[in-house]
């Protein structure tokens, strides 16, 4: 049997004002091969099951449902499991508040994928709307979308250095690399319960390079609000500096055990210590020490320093007389 040539990770939760806009923009692709979307519904508690079940009666040669029995707790492992039912050659991606803008975005990059296989994944240039479906004109807000801006090809090591990612979420069509099983891809649950992107980009990166069109082919919809239950609103209530120490920190001993560290992993680690140690200077309760204590035992005592010994007292004194002599 021949294989399928794309599926589509479609992921929703709670979003029955989305979901229809959503799954229409992918249902309504116009391509020259067959495509599924498989959809890992997390056992919503609104209407979005009951839209995705009319909505899968209309496409039934395309969409196939996962609906979860119990929430998973964790939308990166609902992402996982999603992603392992794909049976496509290719993969693309989007969530069920997001929408794509352009009827042909799948033929487009499978096509350049097809014509260039060097690279591992395509990815594009996307709009930022707001819960209202509007175009956002906020400069502050569009600052936040900066993080995507590139054009043409992003390697690995862009995405060590530059703090630039090759494309939002939904802009990705990439190759299917679990179908081969090459690494343990569980990490992408494991490392954090929301944040996946960080982590896919990462898996795709050290087996190949990226490209970005500059042309604009989704919406994503940035919603930042107290009451909002998506990842930038429920972000407000996190300690976002202590879960990049944290994320950092997971990825970098997968990325150990996967294909080994380069020097840029010392200075990376480093950093993020002298993060949690100011952090603890500042403020010295227990949270803050076992953050300092954390971010010593494995990004300095085994990257930076290579497994030489040396005591965290030792270490964090050393730091804070650099710091003061660079300042004198």
């Amino acid at each position: 049997m021949n294989r399928l040539k794309l599926s589509v990770i479609f992921i929703t939760y709670n979003h029955e004002k989305y979901v229809e806009k959503a799954l229409r923009s992918v249902c309504e692709q116009e391509t020259d091969f067959a495509y599924e979307v498989v959809v890992g519904e997390d056992c919503s508690t609104d209407s979005t099951r009951e839209i995705l079940k009319r909505l899968a009666g209309e496409y039934p040669d395309k969409v196939r449902l996962l609906f979860r029995e119990k929430n998973f707790g964790r939308p990166t492992l609902n992402v996982y499991n999603t992603t392992m039912e794909c049976r496509g050659e290719y993969l693309a991606y989007l969530e069920g508040d997001d929408y794509w803008t352009d009827r042909k975005k799948l033929q487009k990059q499978v096509d350049f994928l097809e014509a260039n296989p060097e690279y591992i994944a395509c990815t594009h240039s996307c709009v930022m709307i707001d819960e209202n479906s509007e175009e956002i004109t906020d400069e502050e807000t569009l600052k936040i979308g900066d993080l995507y801006k590139w054009s043409g090809r992003f390697t690995y090591d862009d995405y060590k250095k530059s703090g630039k990612w090759p494309g939002h979420y939904a802009t990705v069509v990439s190759r299917n690399i679990y179908l081969e099983g090459k690494y343990d891809y569980t990490i992408l649950y494991k490392a954090h319960d929301f944040v996946d992107d960080a982590i896919i980009l990462l898996f795709l990166l050290i087996q190949g390079d990226i490209y970005r069109m500059d042309e604009v082919m989704s919406a994503w919809r940035y919603v930042r609000k107290k009451t909002g239950t998506n990842w930038n609103s429920l972000s407000m209530k996190r300690d976002l500096i202590k879960d990049d120490c944290y994320l950092n920190t997971t990825m970098t001993k997968w990325v150990e055990e996967a294909v080994g560290l380069t020097d840029h992993a010392a200075i990376r680690c480093k950093k993020d210590f002298l993060t949690a140690l100011n952090m603890f200077l500042h403020k010295p309760n227990k949270d803050n020490g076992k953050f300092v204590k954390d971010m010593f035992e494995y990004n300095i005592q085994h990257v930076v320093l290579k497994d030489e010994k040396t005591s965290l007292p030792i270490y964090s004194v050393k730091c804070i007389t650099r710091k003061l002599f660079h300042k004198l």
